[in-house]
């Protein structure tokens, strides 16, 4: 049974994670199919945006700790595969979790990775790294700390405590909750809004938003404007300053 199933519809690619007999536990060879697949949309130009499901059963449990047992620390430093989060983290397409159930540990850590999230209502997102006498270590700490700011980051890593979908949305964690039945569907039509804008100018977009979330001001500052100054020279800025001025919708190309 293939681990992930990769599906498309027009602009948006669907990569479901499909492990339900180990709750979407991400084990190696898992990810190392995750990067495959995004590395191939990445070059494929008619993808514009890639959605990242665990299907309706949950979204992961988390890493899968029988490979983990009994490493050591020296191991897991050299362990490659930890880099698969950092892919997902600077994939330059647009990048929107569906999260159903559950999102713990290393599944939280995926779906912060990526620049939107949409939950059901029952889902529950966090980090219960602590409760095994770890941390997280693809990046949970650092998000939710950039995202909600060290006193709550600090709870949710500490306690190891779950958060609601609802108290998630409210702060500010996730895009949207919508109906369990509904939370895959959501995601593709968000994902199919921004694959009809201009992809290159998407593309900036997320760019520059990162470095906001990752650099001092100044500098992403001046990445932005570099950035902004640079789609003037894509026939896509062309086009849409056209439309714009001749009242009519813009047809965008990806050049």
């Amino acid at each position: 049974m293939d681990s992930l199933l990769v599906e498309r519809s027009g602009a948006v690619a669907t990569l479901t994670i499909n492990r339900p007999e180990a709750k979407n536990a991400l084990s190696h060879p898992l990810m190392d199919r995750l990067h495959e697949a995004l590395s191939d949309l990445e070059k494929d130009g008619a993808a514009r945006a890639v959605v990242l499901s665990g299907g309706p059963g949950g979204f992961s449990a988390g890493a899968d700790i029988k490979e983990m047992d009994g490493a050591s620390a020296r191991a897991l430093a050299r362990d490659p595969h930890l880099s698969h989060w950092d892919y997902v983290g600077q994939y330059p397409k647009p990048l929107i979790a569906a999260v159903s159930g559950f999102a713990f540990g290393g599944g939280l850590e995926l779906a912060l990775a990526c620049d939107m999230i949409v939950c059901g209502e029952t889902a529950r997102l966090g980090q219960p790294e602590i409760n095994i006498g770890v941390i997280p270590g693809a990046g949970g700490t650092q998000r939710l700390a950039r995202a909600l700011g060290k006193a709550l980051a600090s709870e949710i890593v500490m306690t190891g405590r779950p958060l609601s979908a609802r108290r998630a949305y409210d702060l500010g964690l996730v895009n949207r909750v919508v109906s369990d039945e509904t939370v895959l569907a959501e995601a593709q039509r968000l994902a199919a809004e921004i694959a009809a804008k201009p992809p290159l100018a998407v593309q900036a977009a997320k760019r520059a938003i990162l470095a906001a979330a990752e650099k001092p001001l100044s500098e992403s500052l001046q990445i932005e404007r570099r950035l902004f100054c640079s789609l003037f020279d894509t026939q896509d800025q062309k086009e849409g300053m056209r439309a714009f001025v001749e009242k009519r919708a813009p047809v965008f190309s990806g050049k």
